[in-house]
């Protein structure tokens, strides 16, 4: 019964996206915050540490129902037993059960005509002089698709349910929420779509499965 499960979806872009990238060695002149790419492609990625973080981040905020809460409770090695045997420790050393790849730009020929990413200017305003201090953003654009693989490892077949539910259910909270930075002002709205699973080495029910992902897909925010 021991096996892998291949977990697929389309992460559609609804309001521009920032997740940064390194400006250590940027030219003078370059935007002030760039978005993390792929060195051999030269497009946007989503990494897989970002999609990761943020779904264990979500699933812990509504086991704790508030920060303050989930503050109190410490590292993230303290998170409910749930969570842990998805997303693994550190102390004491656990395994996750998923492995989240990084996600690559799928409609990059689709999107040759505007270009893949735009710059955001925002000022943020002194309080005490009332003096501006622009800066630039640049943020993945709306429409822009990127192609998300997620491997499950079937360690206790009794669990597979229970576990990709609450896979879902992150996911849903994802929608509901924002991925990157800037949330608050608007950018990161995603939508997750067009889900697929792929058995490996496990006998599973592959079609009960996949309804609890079919829920995720019209569960969102923005849905234009």
């Amino acid at each position: 019964m021991y096996g892998k499960i291949l977990i697929r979806c389309d992460l559609e872009v609804r309001t521009g996206m920032h997740i940064g990238g390194s400006s250590a060695f940027s030219a003078i002149g370059a935007v002030d915050s760039p978005v993390v790419r792929d060195p051999y492609t030269g497009y946007p990625i989503v990494p897989g540490s970002s999609l990761k973080g943020k779904l264990r981040t979500l699933l812990a905020r509504s086991t704790y129902q508030d920060i303050e809460a989930m503050a109190k409770a410490g590292s993230c090695d303290k998170d409910p037993e749930q969570i842990l045997r998805l997303f693994g420790s550190s102390e004491p050393v656990r395994r996750s059960r998923l492995q989240f790849a990084d996600a690559f730009l799928s409609n990059a020929k689709e999107l040759s005509n505007v270009g893949v990413t735009e710059v955001k200017t925002e000022n943020a305003i002194s309080r005490a002089n009332s003096v501006a201090n622009p800066r630039q953003i640049e943020r993945v654009i709306a429409g822009a698709k990127f192609g998300v693989s997620i491997v499950y490892d079937v360690t206790d077949p009794a669990q597979v349910k229970e576990d990709l539910s609450l896979l879902a259910k992150g996911m849903k909270l994802l929608q509901m929420d924002y991925l990157g930075g800037h949330g608050s002002r608007g950018s990161g709205r995603v939508s997750l779509k067009n889900f697929a699973l792929e058995g490996y080495g496990a006998q599973m029910d592959l079609s009960r499965l996949k309804s609890l992902f079919d829920e995720v897909d019209s569960y969102e925010l923005f849905s234009v």
